[in-house]
């Protein structure tokens, strides 16, 4: 037989080998790791995004508002709610819409979900499941009620509309969901008074108003994206008012935008100061704006007005 001659690599070869090895070690060092430190291998939501979108904060508690993004404090715009009846997956879905001018009726609704069943767990918000705001499209007649829910989800409470025209009903609610979740919702729909419509021109800017009897003046500048103090001072006529708690808090702003009506509920510090109320406010662009303050003193519930204008 003939004799066999052992073939031996040359240099350039083995190097090859040995370069195209160790990029192979490397890819597979780099997935294994990758997988251990839960990170996956193409582009995805960070560790700190996710956490954000988890996070939530119990509906209620200390100064804050509802129809605003979150982090306006760092000069993002607010947005307003109640400029659509669906948000979140939830619909507000009024029985009916039209009332009679100057007589009582009865507002009927539900809070839908994505498969069109009625919502029936909701979390109590200062002191109540349901606020309701109604007001009409000049910004006149504002009434704050709290319907009530009959089991099968359908919300009711009475309602007088006194002038004739197209008035905006917020629904403002914290929904809680099967698996503990809550959502914080504005959703508004419009009601129609038949009758001739003649709107009112919105009152000057002011600062102070009266109301009852009581003298009610605001200090602040409230600016576009940047949330601002705004401290109330309720006068009566021998002195600073002795406030009350009215729905857990010492008073109730809500804030309406002139023009599309978007909606900001801002409540208060829990605590007075130095006899003042003191909410943090966020507007959310330039525009005329109504206030709207809901105080309590002598167990009576009081409104002040006020309209505001911001460049």
């Amino acid at each position: 037989m003939p004799e066999q001659t052992a073939v031996t690599p040359d240099r350039s070869t083995v190097r090859l080998a040995l370069v195209v090895g160790g990029l192979v070690l490397a890819v597979l060092l780099g997935f294994g790791l990758g997988r251990m430190n839960g990170t996956p291998a193409t582009g995805g939501v960070s560790g700190a995004a996710a956490l954000t979108a988890d996070h939530t904060h119990p509906p209620g508690t200390g100064a804050h508002d509802h129809g605003s993004v979150a982090g306006a404090d760092q000069g993002v715009a607010a947005e307003p709610g109640g400029l659509s009846v669906s948000s979140g997956g939830y619909t507000l879905v009024p029985l009916a819409t039209e009332f009679p001018v100057g007589r009582p009726g009865q507002l009927r609704f539900q809070v839908r979900d994505v498969q069109r069943r009625p919502v029936t767990r909701f979390a109590i918000v200062h002191d109540k499941p349901m606020h309701l705001i109604v007001v009409r499209r000049d910004l006149t007649g504002y009434q704050h009620l709290h319907p009530t829910m009959a089991a099968d989800g359908t919300w009711a409470v009475p309602v007088t509309l006194p002038q004739p025209g197209v008035w905006r009903a917020y629904a403002d609610f914290t929904v809680v969901a099967d698996n503990g979740a809550q959502s914080a919702l504005t959703l508004g729909v419009d009601l129609v008074v038949p009758g001739g419509y003649q709107p009112r021109p919105l009152p000057a800017a002011a600062t102070s108003t009266t109301v009852d009897g009581f003298t009610v003046g605001y200090q602040g500048s409230p600016q576009v994206g940047v949330t601002v103090p705004l401290t109330l001072r309720i006068d009566g006529a021998d002195g600073g008012a002795v406030l009350q708690r009215y729905l857990g808090a010492y008073g109730h702003l809500v804030a309406l935008r002139e023009g599309d009506l978007g909606y900001l509920h801002v409540h208060p510090e829990p605590e007075l100061a130095d006899g003042q109320v003191k909410f943090w406010l966020t507007i959310p662009g330039p525009g005329r704006y109504r206030l709207y303050l809901d105080f309590q003193v002598a167990d009576q519930v009081h409104t002040a007005e006020f309209t505001l204008t911001v460049a």
